[in-house]
């Protein structure tokens, strides 16, 4: 679905008569009288003069800001936008790598767009993910909502780890509550190994992940939130397969490993075993696939399911985690 921005209201550049044709405006609101900006990937490579024409006509801006995104400003630019100043408040189109602040939000007038929510930290960070899940859980039934493996925020929730131990020797997986990339991601066997200085989150590993050619993998899916009253959800219809670079084995003696058991990128690109793929028309060679290519791997082995991000032996989904800017490289 193409992406869209208001563009900005000016009397004095441009008229409905000029918009109504143009192939990338189309018409929203309840009298379908707001013109929006719509987005084409294939703008990218074309360099449609038509498409870059909008921006150019109606002076639209960008800015970005603690980010960088190739994709985002190719996009934009070859729709016509013009890029100003981090700093500057004269544009339509915010796009930042971090939380937006309040007053930053409050600040903003009807034709300008950020692409974050405030509180999106509710279902970014970690810790609060896995609070608000358990929230629903204990609002609408477990059963509703077992979609995370049990975790415990330590050193908060140490006692009840232990015990969940005694009865369950692991392994666990450690995780910071805030960082991303595989940062700080490392597995244990011990509660002993496990340092209560900071806040973590630890979580029962799943140690019995779905492989394909003995090779452990995760899921990606790209999920566009536009509204939240009402919500309104977008998923990308396709989405990035993540291998690890070591064949996986539940072994004991490799669970520091972490090229067998992280599937993240920023981990398995320093691997002396990882495969990139250079070719955009080949989707299922090297440590990335396209989520299409694997799903019909699996459905050649005769496998069909519905799946999240991380997919278990018995075919049940797992979420792991939810990120804040997920990386549009190309």
């Amino acid at each position: 679905m193409p992406a869209v921005t208001r563009v900005k209201e000016d009397s004095e550049s441009s008229s409905e008569d000029e918009l109504e044709d143009h192939i990338c405006i189309a018409w929203s609101g309840c009298s379908r009288k707001i013109p929006v900006v719509v987005f084409y990937a294939e703008a990218i490579v074309s360099k449609d003069v038509n498409m870059r024409s909008v921006g150019e006509q109606y002076n639209l801006g960008f800015k970005i800001v603690r980010t960088e995104s190739r994709l985002v400003r190719g996009i934009l630019t070859n729709h016509g936008f013009h890029e100003v100043h981090p700093n500057s408040n004269d544009f339509n189109l915010m796009w930042t790598g971090s939380h937006l602040k309040p007053y930053l939000l409050r600040s903003l007038q009807d034709f300008q767009k950020v692409n974050h929510f405030p509180r999106s930290y509710e279902l970014t960070r970690k810790d609060r993910l896995y609070k608000n899940i358990q929230r629903m859980q204990q609002a609408h039934g477990f059963k509703n909502f077992h979609i995370v493996p049990q975790t415990f925020v330590l050193p908060s929730e140490y006692q009840e780890f232990c015990c969940s131990f005694t009865r369950d020797k692991g392994p666990w997986i450690i995780k910071p509550v805030a960082s991303s990339r595989g940062r700080g991601i490392y597995l244990v066997s011990n509660p002993n190994q496990i340092p209560l200085d900071e806040n973590i989150l630890v979580s029962r590993y799943i140690n019995n992940p779905l492989l394909i050619d003995d090779f452990k993998f995760d899921v990606r899916l790209y999920v566009l939130v536009t509204s939240y009253d009402p919500l309104a959800i977008y998923l990308y219809e396709e989405g990035l397969t993540r291998f690890a670079t070591v064949k996986y084995d539940r072994a004991t003696k490799n669970i520091k490993n972490q090229f067998m058991h992280l599937t993240n990128y920023s981990v398995n690109k320093k691997s002396q075993a990882y495969v990139s793929c250079d070719d955009p028309e080949v989707e299922d060679y090297g440590n990335k696939w396209s989520m299409s290519a694997m799903l019909r791997y699996l459905k050649q082995e005769g496998k069909l399911y519905g799946f999240d991000v991380l997919i278990d032996s018995n075919l049940k989904p797992w979420l792991l985690e939810v990120n804040l800017s997920p990386s549009l490289a190309w």
